[in-house]
């Protein structure tokens, strides 16, 4: 159906289209879509070299573009570094360091994260800023924790970590330094009310490594891709408000332990000395008994012989038993013995050897 304006007061009465007569001089005209075509197929034909002929040339063209588009999958990742290929946005897996060849885009993409840096968590304190002139801060709701024997201490707490798996790292972690911040609180809180205070800076060491399992354990059950480089306990102690009490208590506990150290050591000096006099008694003792016994079975024996004899020869054991036993009466006795053989009377004796004795004894 033609265009018609009549009755308009603008149009004069005259027909025509939405742009007016094409003779009448009035209005835009249309563009022409024939026009436009032609000028969109001339700009093509000039980016495409025609040398070789029109249908060669295009498919020349079209391999560059392949060829182009294909190479710019190949990606290198830095000896610091990770590979992590994304398909469709999907992880896929990760790459180690070198020269590595992905799907083009839009079908893969790669991210290369540095994994050789060491990050660090504080707890209980921030270090100093030396460019905002702040020293070290003290954040009692990280330090304050509950020991074993349900004391109150203060712990400052640091934790190196790297990254060790970038694909893990990068979409199984939304805020990686508030996951090892808070797993690291939550380990060592469990250490410390297992041990007693005064225990604390005694088994630091010990703690240290408990804690640095726990945590690596915690952060490999959620895939974090993180690895627990070490753990640092740099305090360990009571609050300020009760520290010269925790002294104190210390002092004690030295003063006990010496004062054990010298009742050992005494204990270690008396005992042997005593066990040895002990030792000497006994064989002393066992040596006398043996004495005693041998001396009356050797007694016993020369009776018995003896009164085998006398049983045998008794006039002849009287006589021996006589001469013996005045031996042994007169052997120390002074003896004197007058010869009165061919002679009267009895020669006169003066015992002057008794009496100067006597004189020197008086």
């Amino acid at each position: 159906m033609p265009w018609s304006n009549r009755g308009g007061p603008s149009s004069g009465g005259n027909g025509g289209g939405p742009w007016g007569s094409p003779g009448g001089g009035r209005g835009p005209q249309p563009p022409n879509l024939e026009d436009l075509l032609r000028q969109g197929q001339d700009r093509v034909r000039r980016l495409i070299p025609t040398s070789a002929g029109g249908g060669r040339g295009l498919v020349l063209f079209v391999l560059v573009i392949l060829a182009v588009w294909g190479a710019s999958g190949f990606y290198r990742v830095e000896p610091d570094q990770q590979g992590v290929v994304l398909r469709f946005g999907k992880f896929v897996k990760t790459t180690s360091p070198g020269l590595h060849y992905h799907l083009p885009t839009p079908f893969e993409s790669v991210l290369t994260p540095r994994v050789t840096l060491i990050f660090r968590e504080d707890i209980g304190f921030r270090e100093a800023d030396a460019t905002a002139r702040v020293g070290a801060r003290f954040i009692p709701e990280e330090a304050l924790m509950l020991t074993g024997d349900e004391n109150i201490i203060e712990v400052h707490l640091s934790v190196q970590w790297r990254i060790i798996n970038a694909g893990d790292f990068l979409f199984n972690n939304d805020r990686p330094q508030v996951t090892v911040k808070s797993a690291a609180e939550s380990a060592i809180r469990e250490v410390i009310g297992h041990t007693p205070l005064l225990r604390v800076n005694e088994t630091r060491g010990d703690i240290e490594s408990e804690t640095r399992q726990r945590l690596q354990s915690t952060l490999d059950s959620y895939g974090a891709g993180i690895q627990i480089i070490q753990i640092s306990l740099r305090k360990g102690e009571p609050p300020a408000a009760v520290i010269d009490a925790y002294n104190d208590v210390q002092r004690a506990r030295a003063d006990l332990e010496r004062q054990i150290n010298e009742a050992q050591a005494y204990r270690n000096d008396i005992i042997p000395r005593a066990r040895g006099e002990a030792a000497q008694i006994i064989q002393a003792a066992e040596a006398y008994k043996q004495q005693v016994v041998a001396n009356s079975d050797g007694t016993a024996q020369r009776f018995l012989a003896v009164y085998r004899e006398y049983t045998q020869a008794k006039d002849v054991t009287v006589r021996r038993l006589y001469l013996e036993t005045m031996e042994q009466v007169l052997k120390a006795a002074t003896k004197v013995i007058v010869d009165q053989n061919g002679k009267q009377g009895v020669v006169p004796y003066l015992p002057l050897p008794e009496v100067q004795r006597r004189a020197q004894g008086g």
